[in-house]
C-alpha cells in the first residue's frame, strides 16, 4: 500500500468512526486476530516479539538480539503473509550501526513493508546512559533522518515521541502520525509497576499534540499506552485531548493471553463444569464491573471458602497487581485479604459445629482447612475456645 492510500484510509477511518486504532504485535497469530478485530494497521516491533517471549518490552533494549533482523524475520516469515487489508510497518532502530540508513530503508519497501515506526526510540531512554550513548553518537536525531528518509521514500511514517521537541523534529521530518508515548502498558502479570497518571498523561499528551496542530494539523495524532490500556482510559483521552487514535501492544496482545492461557489452563485444571455465574467467570469474561475489585474478592470468597484462594490469582484475573489488590482490599474492609478469608471460614465452621451433623474433621474439611490442627488453632483463636467446647456451649445455650 503506498502513502496516500494508506493516509486516505486512516483520514476516512477519523472522519467516520472518530479515531483510528493500531497494533503493535510479535506474532502473525496476534496479526491476524488484531486486523481482524479492526485495527487499522500494524507495527512489527522486536518487542512485540519479546513480550510472546515471555518478557518485558525493555528486553529490545538489550544485547539479546539484532532488533532490525528479528523485526525483519517477524514480518517477512509472519506477518506480510498474512495480513494483506491493512499497512504493516516496520520496527526500525536507527542507531543500528550495521545498516546504512538510505539502502537499509530501500530494502524496507522492497520486501513490502508499507512504512516505518522508530522503535526501539532513544526517546524512552534517560541519565546518564541516555548522555553516553549520544556521545556515541546514538541520537533521537538518527531517528528523525529516518523518518525524514522514509518521507522521501514514500513510506508512511509513525514517528514514537515523547515531549513537545521530538515532536517538533518529526513533524518537520515528515512524519504521517505522531504518537505521544506514554510509556510502558501498565496491568497485567508483566505489566509497567510506576506508570504516568492518566491526568499527566493527559497533560503531556496535551502538549506534544499542541505542536502538532501548530506546525501540521494533517498530521494524524496518536497515543501508545501507559496509562491508557483501557477502552475507558482511551474515551477519557478522546474526550479532553486532541487525540485521533491509539496505539496498543500489551493492550493487544500479553494482556489478553496471559488472562486466557491461565484461567483456560486452570479451567481444564479443575473439576466439574464451569458456572458462568461464578464470580471468577464474571470477571473473565468481562461481566463485572472492574472497578469493584473488593467486592469481586468477596464475593468470590463466599462461593469458594471451602476452596484453596491465592489472592494472586484473583489479582491476575481482575487486571491489577497483588499488591494493588490487597492494599485496595485492606483500604476497603479495614482487614487484609487472609485475615478477611480466616474470619469467613471460621463464621461457616460455626455453623456447621452448631448443626452437630458434622464431625470436627469434617468441618475443617468443608470450610477449607485440610490440616485438622491448623483448623483448631484457628478456631480457637478467632472463637476464644476450642471446637469441641464450642458445639458443647451451643448445646447448653439451646
Amino acid at each position: 500500500m503506498d502513502r496516500e492510500y494508506i493516509l486516505r484510509l486512516l483520514h476516512a477511518q477519523v472522519n467516520i468512526n472518530g479515531h483510528i486504532v493500531g497494533a503493535a504485535v510479535g506474532s502473525g497469530m496476534t496479526a491476524k486476530y488484531a486486523v481482524m478485530g479492526g485495527s487499522d494497521f500494524v507495527m512489527a516491533l522486536s518487542a512485540g516479539k519479546y513480550r510472546v517471549m515471555g518478557r518485558s518490552s525493555y528486553a529490545s533494549y538489550f544485547c539479546y538480539g539484532n532488533s532490525n533482523q528479528t523485526v525483519m524475520e517477524l514480518g517477512t516469515r509472519e506477518l506480510l503473509p498474512v495480513i494483506q487489508e491493512v499497512p504493516v510497518l516496520f520496527g526500525l532502530f536507527a542507531s543500528d550501526p550495521e545498516i546504512h540508513l538510505y539502502e537499509y530503508l530501500k530494502m524496507i519497501k522492497e520486501n513490502g513493508f508499507s512504512g516505518i515506526v522508530n522503535y526501539p526510540t532513544m526517546s524512552l531512554i534517560d541519565g546518564k546512559f541516555r548522555i553516553a550513548l549520544e556521545e556515541e553518537g546514538n541520537t533521537y536525531q538518527k531517528e528523525v533522518e529516518a523518518i525524514r528518509l522514509a518521507h522521501y521514500y514514500d513510506l508512511f511514517t509513525v514517528a514514537f515521541v515523547t515531549n513537545a521537541e521530538e515532536s517538533e523534529l518529526m513533524i518537520e521530518a515528515g512524519a504521517d502520525v505522531i504518537c505521544a508515548h506514554l510509556g510502558l502498558t501498565k496491568g497485567g502479570y508483566l505489566g509497567a509497576k510506576n506508570v504516568l497518571s492518566i491526568q499527566d498523561g493527559k497533560k503531556l499528551t496535551d502538549e506534544i499534540f499542541e505542536v502538532c496542530m501548530k506546525k501540521n494539523p494533517d498530521a494524524l495524532r496518536m497515543i501508545y499506552a501507559g496509562p491508557a490500556s483501557t477502552p475507558i482510559d482511551m474515551q477519557y483521552m478522546y474526550q479532553n485531548t486532541a487525540c485521533q487514535g491509539y496505539i496498543g501492544g500489551s493492550t493487544f496482545e500479553r494482556i489478553p493471553v496471559e488472562r486466557a492461557i491461565y484461567n483456560t489452563t486452570k479451567a481444564f485444571k479443575s473439576y466439574g463444569s464451569l458456572d458462568e455465574n461464578d464470580p471468577m467467570m464474571k470477571m473473565i469474561n468481562g461481566n463485572w464491573n472492574p472497578g469493584d475489585y473488593t467486592e469481586f474478592v468477596k464475593k468470590y470468597i463466599e462461593e469458594h471458602y471451602m476452596n484453596e484462594i491465592k489472592l494472586a490469582d484473583l489479582a491476575l484475573v481482575a487486571h491489577v497487581t497483588p499488591s494493588y489488590l490487597s492494599t485496595k482490599f485492606k483500604k476497603e474492609t479495614g482487614i487484609s485479604f487472609t485475615e478477611y478469608l480466616v474470619r469467613h471460614r471460621i463464621r461457616k465452621a460455626k455453623k456447621l459445629i452448631k448443626s452437630g451433623n458434622s464431625s470436627f474433621k469434617e468441618v475443617a474439611d468443608a470450610v477449607g482447612y485440610h490440616d485438622y490442627v491448623q483448623f483448631s488453632k484457628m478456631f480457637k483463636k478467632y472463637a476464644g475456645v476450642a471446637p469441641s467446647i464450642y458445639r458443647q456451649a451451643s448445646f447448653k445455650t439451646e
